[in-house]
Formats: C-alpha cells, sequence, structure tokens
C-alpha cells in the first residue's frame, strides 16, 4: 500500500470517528498518528485502514479499542522529577495565598499525574482546600485513574521519582499493597475530579489557578496547540500557571506573549496580567 493511499485513508478514518464519535483527531500531528492507527491496525487484525474504519462505525467497542492506541495511555507519577521540584519552589508558595485552589490536569490518563500533583498538595498542606480536575477523552483510562489502583511492580520506579521530586514522607505512605496491586489513599481519590474533556472541541469549565498538560500537545500539529493554550489561558485565575512536558514549548505558539517563564528549563510559565 502506498503512502499517499495510507495517508487518504486515515484522513477518512479520522473524519469518520469525529462525525460518528464526536473525538476530534483530525488536527493531531500526522506523523505519530499514522503510526499508531497503523499498529492499531495490525494489533486489532484489520486487513487494511479502511477495513478499521468500517469496524470502529459499526462497533462501539471496537472503537474503545482503537482508543487505547490513539491516546497513549502510558505514564508514569512524578515523571519528569525536577517539574515537581520547580513546583514546590515557585508555585507552592503563590497557591498559599489562595483561600481555595483548583488545579487542571489536561489529557490525565490513568491518573498518574494527577495523583502525584494530589501528595505534592498533600505534604504542603493544601490538599484539603484544593480541587483537581483531571480529564481525559479516553473512557478506559479514566475509570482506571478513577480506581486509583496501579501496578505493584510499579512502585519502585514511582519511588524513585518521588524521591527525586522532593517527597517529604515514605512514598508507602500512599498506598496500601493487596492483590498485586497498590490502591492509593481515598483522601487523595477523593480530591480528583475525573472527567470527560476534549481539548479539540470542548470548552473552558473552571477558573483554575494551575494547569499541568504534558506530554499531550507533542501529538497536536500546531493550530491544536494553540487551540488548547488558548484554553489553559482562559481557564488560569489571574497570575495563575501552566506546566508543559519536557519536549514542548511556548515559543512558536500565537499565546507566546501572554505568559513569561518560571523555570524555562522545567516548562513552567505564568500568565501574565491583562493589559488594562
Amino acid at each position: 500500500m502506498s503512502h499517499q493511499l495510507a495517508d487518504i485513508e486515515i484522513r477518512l478514518l479520522v473524519e469518520a470517528i469525529y462525525l460518528r464519535y464526536g473525538q476530534d483527531f483530525r488536527d493531531y500531528a500526522q506523523a505519530s498518528l499514522k503510526r499508531r492507527v497503523l499498529q492499531a491496525q495490525h494489533r486489532m487484525g484489520a486487513a487494511s485502514i479502511t477495513a478499521l474504519q468500517e469496524r470502529v462505525l459499526h462497533d462501539a467497542e471496537g472503537f474503545a479499542q482503537l482508543l487505547q492506541y490513539l491516546t497513549v495511555p502510558v505514564s508514569e507519577m512524578f515523571r519528569d522529577p525536577p517539574y515537581f521540584v520547580a513546583l514546590r519552589r515557585h508555585v507552592v508558595p503563590v497557591l498559599r495565598t489562595y483561600p481555595s485552589l483548583k488545579v487542571w490536569v489536561a489529557g490525565c490518563s490513568t491518573g498518574e499525574e494527577p495523583y502525584s500533583l494530589a501528595i505534592l498538595l498533600k505534604e504542603e498542606g493544601l490538599l484539603e482546600r484544593s480541587i483537581l480536575y483531571a480529564t481525559d477523552i479516553n473512557h478506559a483510562s479514566l475509570e482506571k485513574a478513577r480506581r486509583g489502583a496501579f501496578a505493584l511492580d510499579a512502585m519502585q520506579g514511582f519511588t524513585r521519582n518521588y524521591q527525586r521530586a522532593g517527597g517529604l514522607r515514605s512514598f508507602s505512605d500512599y498506598y496500601t499493597a493487596a492483590y498485586g496491586g497498590a490502591l492509593f489513599d481515598r483522601s487523595l481519590r477523593d480530591s480528583i475530579t475525573f472527567a470527560d474533556h476534549s481539548l479539540a472541541t470542548d470548552a473552558v469549565f473552571s477558573e483554575t489557578h494551575l494547569v499541568s498538560c504534558r506530554n499531550v500537545l507533542i501529538y497536536f500539529n500546531r493550530p491544536l496547540q494553540d487551540r488548547a493554550l488558548g484554553l489553559f489561558h482562559e481557564s488560569l485565575a489571574h497570575r495563575g500557571f501552566l506546566g508543559l512536558g519536557s519536549k514542548e514549548t511556548l515559543e512558536f505558539s500565537s499565546h507566546a506573549g501572554r505568559f513569561e517563564p518560571v523555570s524555562k528549563p522545567d516548562r513552567l510559565y505564568r500568565k501574565k496580567p491583562e493589559a488594562g
């Protein structure tokens, strides 16, 4: 099959998904989208991308299966530890000044990032006055995140990240090991509201003081990156903070002038005051 034909089939597939399910992948970065569609085609045993399209159009379960490939539900707790060190140093002192806090984790996958932030806020004495919104388009990932249960064999890596991220306690204080898994404390789970939200199609839903969206924008093309950054700017309260992934930047965005760097190496930014 020619590359040109595959590209046409992928365009038809994502258009069909949008029309049938309302999920919009049309502005995802073409190279990574193509790689994931071809992987899904192979793993799901479809003879062609067109055959895959036919299956997901007529079978919601087939679409749910495809979504696991398109949304890359892979993460880890306290990923990129220096980011969390920077949050403690630069952001937490400002967050302390608010009587109540709202944090938005966009593209939360299976929950590693919101649970990491909940632990950080708990250690800084802020969790009781905080609401964390964790959003994603993948229902299966959100269900897993709501349970707050992770594989026990992942805890060793998570613990190393936590320690390097400036953790103040023993990481095992936050979970109970049972049946080969690790269940995180109810106080952490209760602080997080998990919800379906698409950065491609949905609007802002709340004013927030910190938006953390890491390793998500790399999968978008430039117009969709700009749309997402516009949502984050709109959501953030006066002088709110934005955290991006290690391979992401604001520099080439149409919104670059609306933020100032707080810690550029850690991709941490702050909303500039509105010109008055």
